[in-house]
């Protein structure tokens, strides 16, 4: 291999340091492979740590409320080969239900845990006929309410009355009656702010259902009325639709959402979503799906941002490596996080969607620079077999993602560059053609006004 210009030796030496590519202007842009056993990085980079165990009781206490339960049981539903995690996350949801007033979850988890917990945490017969008595009361009460609300006609007590309704069968799990319950305000709101608090509503059981359509949808109507939005609920909106949009596989869109939520969003929709999580998934959907320039100034510039980035330093560090072309770091970092991303309720199910993206893009950004790389240095720094990095760009190349060609025998990618020469040549050509068309049109034209053409065809008409 040879690259376009001499450099000189410490050049060279930095060349053969960070994978033996060669060059085309003569800029160094990638970072030497880091071995398996290897824990700190040059140039006073921050050291990988390997991946840890997710902190069960930590993750649990950045939620409130119906969604703490759900992840928590998401949790113990996924930590294959972990007893212990999985005994934590049915325990910490066990004494969260036990808050509340959900009779049938706590049955189903009650049922998980099989006495595996001891008798404290066995079936609380007596706890669960109790709520369920109180329950058929408070119904009862609330329906003689709202009865009353609406032979009287008053508007506001009837918007009440079915909110009531709806918080009502939240608490207890019915989502599907709550989700109806506060739509039937809608028709009673007399305020944008009576709107907006409708919507709020109508997205937390939505997004407990799974509906995203009516995500999109509820948060759509909210927006409609700017002048009652405050910044929170802006904020909450915003993250409301990147999870709609995670969720549709639109990670464009969903980073767009994430980057342009408030810091004053902090804690006030842990019954939905943590600031950390608006990081990750920000972070991670910007990663596959930005250019290099947007990922430089709506991502590392964006002031906003970088203080949900700065709750999670491992996705910061990530995205300032994929940055800066070190990608044996920044692949680290993916490794240690992707088992506790695929216990994330709403991310496992695009964790290698993203990640093969975040990849591919790393190896387009790798090659872009040069004329030529050995694949068994570019092998060592994605820490994969010189066989598998073939196929992975043998497909970016029939994709049309990059503009090379591989040398099987010696191992090495060549870049493809246009022949400029001839492109100039082909454009001069089209413009000569474009040129004499016009002229001709405009000459027919000339001589049909010339002769009254037109005239004449009308009158014998």
């Amino acid at each position: 291999m040879e690259p376009e210009g001499s450099p000189s030796r410490p050049m060279i030496d930095e060349i053969h340091s960070n994978g033996g590519i060669n060059l085309c202007d003569g800029d160094v842009d990638d970072e030497p492979s880091i071995d398996d056993t290897t824990t700190t990085t040059t140039n006073n980079r921050p050291i990988i740590s390997s991946g840890e165990q997710l902190d069960v009781e930590a993750y649990g206490g950045l939620y409130q409320g119906r969604t703490k339960i759900m992840r928590l049981l998401f949790i113990a539903e996924n930590c294959e080969g972990n007893p212990a995690m999985r005994l934590e996350a049915l325990r910490m949801a066990h004494d969260e239900i036990k808050k509340g007033e959900n009779t049938q979850l706590y049955r189903e988890v009650v049922q998980k845990i099989d006495g595996e917990l001891g008798p404290n945490y066995a079936m609380d017969s007596a706890w669960c006929d109790s709520v369920d008595r109180r329950a058929d009361q408070k119904k009862e009460k609330l329906e003689n309410e709202l009865n009353a609300y609406r032979t009287n006609l008053i508007k506001e007590s009837i918007r009440m009355g079915y909110n009531d309704f709806g918080d009502f069968y939240y608490a207890h799990g019915a989502l599907g009656d709550a989700f109806k319950s506060y739509v039937r305000t809608r028709d009673y709101c007399t305020t944008s702010k009576h709107i907006i608090h409708m919507c709020l509503s109508a997205i937390l059981v939505s997004i407990e259902m799974g509906q995203f359509t009516h995500v999109t949808s509820y948060v759509s109507k909210a927006e409609q009325s700017p002048e009652a939005l405050d910044p929170i609920t802006a904020a909450k909106l915003r993250c409301a639709a990147g999870l709609a949009h995670l969720e549709a596989k639109k990670y464009k869109l969903a980073a767009r959402k994430f980057l342009e939520t408030g810091s004053e969003l902090g804690s006030h929709y842990n019954e939905v979503i943590a600031p950390q999580d608006v990081a990750t998934y920000g972070g991670l959907c910007a990663l596959a799906s930005f250019d290099r320039a947007e990922l430089k100034s709506k991502v590392i510039d964006n002031v906003n941002f970088r203080n949900f980035l700065e709750l999670v330093p491992e996705v910061r560090e990530l995205i300032n490596d994929f940055y800066s072309s070190h990608y044996a770091s920044c692949l680290d970092y993916l490794g240690n996080l992707k088992a506790n991303l695929l216990l994330d309720i709403h991310l496992h199910d695009h964790v290698e969607t993203l990640y093969d993206q975040i990849r591919n893009k790393a190896l387009i950004q790798y090659t872009h620079p040069f004329v030529s790389v050995d694949l068994q240095m570019m092998a060592n720094a994605f820490k994969t077999t010189v066989a598998g990095l073939e196929k992975e760009l043998e497909a970016l190349i029939t994709d049309d993602q990059i503009q090379a060609r591989i040398d099987s025998h010696n191992k090495i990618l060549y870049a493809r560059h246009a022949d400029q020469r001839n492109a100039t040549f082909q454009r001069v050509l089209q413009t000569g053609n474009e040129f004499d068309r016009d002229v001709r049109s405009m000459l027919l034209r000339a001589n049909l006004i010339k002769h009254e053409y037109n005239l004449r065809a009308a009158r014998k008409h």
